[in-house]
C-alpha cells in the first residue's frame, strides 16, 4: 500500500469525472486488462445514516465500472447505455474501508455487453451487480 494516500498497488486518481460521482471524490482506478477497477475509501459523505456506505453510491459506481470496463473491451469505439442494473447486497461496507469495483464480462458484444461487478471492502464481498448495456457506435466525423 502507497503509505501517503493509502492505495492498493496499481491504483491512481481516475480520470474521468462525471457530476454524479463529484461530491464522492477522490475516486481511484486502475487497468487490469479489459477491465477498470474502481476503488474509493469510504469516508462520512459516502454512508446513510445508520453509518454504512450507501447503497446508492454502491450501485452508481457498480454502474460506473461495468460502463467503463465495456467501453475499453470494445475499444472505445462506442458509448454505453446502461439498459439493466441489479444489485444484490451481501455485506455491509463501513468508514475506513477500502472498496473495490471489479467487473466481470458474462457475454460482451456489438449490440448489448452483459456483466457482472464484484464489490469488495477490505477484500471481504459485500455486493454483486448485473448489469446490461445497450453499444451505440460513436459517430466518426467526416
Amino acid at each position: 500500500m502507497d503509505a501517503i494516500l493509502d492505495l492498493p498497488e496499481g491504483f491512481g486518481l481516475h480520470d474521468r469525472s462525471s457530476p454524479a460521482t463529484a461530491p464522492w471524490e477522490p475516486i481511484y482506478s486502475r487497468t487490469s486488462g479489459d477491465t477498470v477497477v474502481l476503488g474509493l475509501r469510504a469516508a462520512t459523505a459516502h454512508t446513510n445514516s445508520r453509518g454504512f456506505v450507501h447503497g446508492g453510491l454502491i450501485s452508481a459506481l457498480s454502474d460506473a465500472a461495468m460502463g467503463y470496463s465495456c467501453a475499453r473491451r470494445l475499444g472505445g469505439l462506442s458509448s454505453l447505455i446502461t439498459v439493466n442494473l441489479t444489485v444484490d447486497f451481501l455485506g455491509s461496507a463501513l468508514t475506513g474501508q477500502w472498496l473495490e469495483f471489479d467487473t466481470v464480462f458474462v457475454k460482451p458484444g456489438g449490440t448489448l455487453c452483459f456483466t457482472q461487478a464484484f464489490v469488495t471492502a477490505d477484500g471481504q464481498p459485500c455486493a454483486r451487480a448485473n448489469a446490461v448495456f445497450r453499444v451505440v457506435k460513436k459517430q466518426v466525423a467526416a
